[in-house]
């Protein structure tokens, strides 16, 4: 059994499916979209079985992108759920064959109510009658070997509710800092929000005085976990940085000596940043466009902080 083209065939029969799709997108999708838009209240997804776990899917994706959005299963909504839907809100029902029993069972009680009901469902079905905009779920045949198995419909009505989405998010004119503002501890909202003094270290810096010996330094060092120890004058003024790359090269040098004093071996002028309400994503691009390891957060030249790269990228930025 070859699996690998038995796989390419599958990939290959929903990607073309897609692409057929691509080309017969209407006035009807159209119109779904714009009764979505006009909604005054919450978009509620519904379905059964694979429908239904898709639907749950299309609901968080819209809920995630500017539109209100929950998922209800239809048995749940016989018994008592239907209350959660509201008389501003709108449904967007989904079943492949559009007779499911469990959600036909519940489209009137809606329909009664005159709630605007989006369906995705094969042309011509119930579901597509009861609906007020359809998008149809007319496909050539499934992936599954007996054409059974929900496999290149579910995938169109997932494609489906991606393009809902998009379309939407492009109407609400929705920006990556709303997307932020609804996945705060997501990659992205940490790039948006958090900020450099709330990622750098503040506490038990490595901060020795600029005449202390290399021994000394050696031993602050090692005690403070930041791979280097910093510098200061008699003001308390960041002058240097001695890191364990400037070690390692002050033991290759031919005069070493472990009682020299540390600053004859640390980077004289290091960067710095002075403004801890920067971006940690923004602090991060400079440690990576000066290509250092550590970066110092001073306040009238004084440490008051420190961001090693190490930090920042554990925190998926």
């Amino acid at each position: 059994m070859d699996i690998a083209k038995i796989a390419s065939e599958v990939l290959n029969l929903e990607a073309d499916e897609l692409r057929r799709q691509a080309g017969l997108v209407g006035s009807e999708f159209q119109k779904a979209v714009n009764l979505i838009y006009s909604c005054k209240g919450k978009l509620i997804v519904t379905g059964v079985g694979k429908s239904g776990h898709i639907g749950a899917k299309i609901a968080a994706t819209l809920a995630s992108t500017g539109t209100p959005s929950f998922f209800i299963h239809p048995t749940e909504a016989l018994h008592g759920d239907l209350g959660m839907i509201g008389d501003k809100d709108a449904v967007l029902a989904i079943s492949y064959s559009g007779e499911s029993s469990e959600l036909l069972a519940i489209l009137p009680h809606i329909k009664r109510r005159n709630i605007t009901i989006i369906g995705m469902s094969k042309s011509g079905s119930s579901l597509a009658n009861l609906s007020n905009a359809n998008l149809s779920l007319d496909i050539i045949r499934e992936a599954c070997p007996f054409d059974a198995a929900p496999t290149v419909s579910t995938t169109l009505t997932l494609a489906f509710g991606d393009a809902l989405a998009v379309c939407l998010m492009r109407l609400r004119n929705f920006q990556k800092e709303d997307f932020a503002m609804f996945h705060p501890g997501g990659s992205l909202g940490k790039r948006l929000y958090l900020k450099v003094s709330e990622a750098m270290r503040k506490t038990n810096l490595p901060i020795v005085s600029d005449e202390v010996s290399l021994k000394y330094a050696i031993d602050s060092m090692t005690h403070g976990k930041l791979g280097s120890v910093l510098l200061t004058n008699s003001k308390g003024e960041l002058v240097a940085i001695l890191s364990d790359g400037d070690l390692r090269r002050a033991l290759s040098s031919e005069n070493f000596d472990i009682n020299d004093k540390a600053i004859k071996f640390a980077t004289k002028n290091p960067k710095v940043l002075e403004d801890e309400n920067t971006l940690a994503y923004d602090a991060l691009k400079l440690i990576e466009e000066y290509k250092i390891q550590i970066l110092i957060i001073t306040k009238e030249k004084k440490p008051i902080g420190a961001l090693h790269i190490h930090d920042l990228t554990s925190l998926g930025l």
